[in-house]
């Protein structure tokens, strides 16, 4: 009977699921539901955005956006995570946190990880190919910055600045997929003779303005989390920005909120959003400001905590932006 893993908590695969599938929910992490919620949020935020600035009231085509990015965070997080523990399993059967895992533990082998990376990724792609050709292209992008992501650890001190670029895609493909214009046939991108008649989308300003400040809010809070394999990380020559910083990691991860809430603020002004869109950024920004003063970098189990509670932190700036758009002037 396999134990839960030692960053997992109590949780509904352990509790509640058959014993045979709980190696395979480990694999995708829906153990762990936050890396859901930080891999999501990103991307309704944007669909959220997009609607606001255009200042059209959300129909079924919408619904099914913020259901279709739901599906695919799930999938696509799954994926990722499976495929990282691939590239890594050498270096995760060396850490206290990760040797349990089920590619280190043995549990499922490298050839059966990879079957359900290539199954998430392609019911994934059933999803995307609903979406207009620029969030299309977009999510054909992101897979550059997920194969590169599990290498970063071991060429730079940042590669939690590489998740925070990966993490938050889904901000301009959300924001891509809720601009659809409709063109005359004739009209759409072509490749030599072919037309590929699909509507496309548009990024603004604003939309990239809501990535960077994404990215930025997830380098504060993933080098929060790695503080917990700090010593691990370097007994095994893992870099991390949480060792780049050393002692000055509290200002170091409060400079990254800083420049999140800033960006995320311009992001609002730029889209024209109403004034309740800065109170909600104000409660955002509280909520970050506390995970710092909270801090305490020798604290794995705190660190844990505050890490997860950038679910909340999320959310709160979803509202902020979705009140901001209530409050504009029709």
């Amino acid at each position: 009977m396999s134990a839960p893993l030692p960053d997992a908590g109590r949780n509904w695969v352990d509790a509640r699921a058959p014993e045979g599938l709980k190696p395979w929910l480990k694999l995708g992490r829906f153990d762990r539901p936050i890396g859901i919620w930080l891999l999501l949020l990103p991307g309704w935020q944007g669909i959220t955005l997009a609607l606001a600035q255009s200042r059209t009231t959300p129909d079924l085509h919408d619904l099914w956006l913020f259901v279709g990015f739901a599906m695919g965070a799930c999938l696509m997080r799954a994926a990722g995570c499976a495929f990282n523990d691939i590239i890594d399993r050498d270096i995760d059967a060396k850490v206290a946190r990760t040797a349990a895992r089920p590619i280190p533990s043995g549990r499922i082998s490298v050839k059966q990880a990879w079957a359900f990376v290539v199954g998430c990724s392609l019911v994934s792609l059933t999803i995307l190919l609903t979406l207009n050709l620029t969030a299309i292209l977009l999510g054909v992008g992101s897979l550059a910055l997920v194969a590169a992501y599990p290498f970063m650890k071991r060429i730079t001190w940042w590669p939690q600045a590489w998740l925070g670029l990966t993490f938050n895609w889904g901000a301009l493909m959300g924001y891509a997929a809720a601009t659809t214009t409709l063109l005359a046939w004739g009209q759409y991108p072509t490749i030599g003779m072919v037309d590929f008649g699909l509507p496309i989308g548009r990024l603004t300003i604003a939309a990239v303005l809501l990535y960077l400040g994404g990215v930025f809010w997830t380098l504060g809070y993933d080098t929060i989390y790695a503080l917990q394999d700090i010593e691990d990380d370097a007994m095994v020559g893992v870099k991390s920005s949480a060792r780049r910083l050393g002692q000055g990691v509290k200002r170091g991860v409060g400079a990254f909120y800083g420049a999140a809430v800033i960006s995320a603020g311009l992001a609002g002004t730029m889209a024209g959003l109403g004034a309740i869109f800065y109170v909600g950024l104000g409660a955002s920004a509280a909520h970050l400001a506390w995970q710092v003063r909270a801090l305490k970098p020798a604290d794995g189990a705190l660190a844990l905590k505050l890490f997860k509670s950038n679910r909340e932190a999320g959310l709160i700036l979803l509202a902020a932006i979705a009140l901001g758009a209530v409050s504009l002037p029709f």
